[in-house]
């Protein structure tokens, strides 16, 4: 099996690779291991995926089985600045993997969010829900996975929330940065979700890449947390001294209007090749340990 990764550079691609050549994650085995030969990660600048052309020849000269479109514009905040930009990769990105994926054959897994939805819901959202994005975000991710249901036939479409990974910058290792430098942090109580180590999504993206279970999953840590509770773990494992207060939304003004409960459930996950994924604490002690080992290395 041949497997084409977009935005390996990324932390969720990035780890996705490193995975897929061991054949295990810290979850345990998994269902193969590939050759580096096997494993074509890109990123920019060689495969831009808002062009057509370019993505129909990389494609068709690699020939994958499988396609995982990890390359977004994820910058929420950017992408109400830049719709034109955020439409470009998210949505046009989207739909040019899947037609070359058809092209050539390919199963595609096409990494999406919860900003689908509105945000509003008393109950983590199942993937039948009705979707409803309140910004450019939500709306270019949404008619992503349109785009990716139209134009190929052998789809995964796999939403995630909160994302965080060894590589890059991400929500966790803010926190620890800003904790270091002030001792003293305030944090949005009153948006809920679930936190993602990258490390989970990607240990069950190779289990379904393995699989036929084609349609919408969720896949995001279970558990349930505002980011005031998010960012409160983070302090309390790391051991830094520093204090920590709870604000509201309208504290913190945005130009993206946030989802305030935007929680997951991964019933597709359950009912079909199962849900290991741990409980968003376990993954984020997991992550805390792996981040000194390398800080200290």
């Amino acid at each position: 099996m041949k497997v084409l990764i977009t935005g390996v550079k990324g932390q969720l691609g990035s780890r996705l690779a490193e995975i897929l050549a061991d054949g295990a994650s810290s979850l345990g085995q998994l269902p193969l291991k590939l050759s580096p030969k096997q494993i074509l990660g890109v990123d920019l600048p060689e495969l831009d995926i808002t062009n057509l052309t370019h993505v129909r020849r990389y494609v068709e000269a690699g020939q994958p089985e499988v396609i995982v479109n990890c390359a977004a514009y994820t910058h929420v905040d950017g992408c109400e600045i830049d719709t034109d930009a955020a439409f470009a990769v998210n949505t046009l990105g989207a739909r040019n993997m899947a037609m070359a994926a058809q092209s050539v054959g390919a199963k595609i897994i096409h990494i999406s969010t919860d900003y689908v939805f509105e945000g509003n819901s008393t109950k983590p959202y199942v993937e039948w829900d009705i979707c409803n994005p309140q910004g450019a975000y939500g709306h270019t991710k949404h008619l992503g996975e349109q785009y990716v249901r139209d134009f190929c036939s052998r789809y995964f479409i796999v939403r995630t929330a909160w994302l965080y990974g060894l590589t890059g910058g991400n929500f966790v290792k803010a926190i620890l940065k800003k904790a270091d430098e002030t001792g003293a942090l305030t944090v949005v109580g009153d948006q809920f979700g679930n936190p993602t180590y990258a490390e989970d999504l990607s240990h069950h993206i190779v289990k379904l890449l393995a699989t036929e279970e084609y349609g919408v999953y969720h896949c995001t840590n279970n558990g349930i947390c505002s980011w005031y509770d998010f960012a409160s773990e983070i302090i309390r494992l790391s051991g830094i001294k520093c204090s920590i207060t709870s604000c509201s939304s309208e504290d913190y003004p945005s130009p993206t209007k946030r989802p305030a409960y935007s929680a997951l459930d991964n019933r597709m996950l359950r009912c079909t090749i199962g849900d290991e994924m741990r409980d968003w604490k376990d993954a984020v002690k997991d992550f805390m340990d792996q981040y000194w080992k390398r800080e200290r290395n």
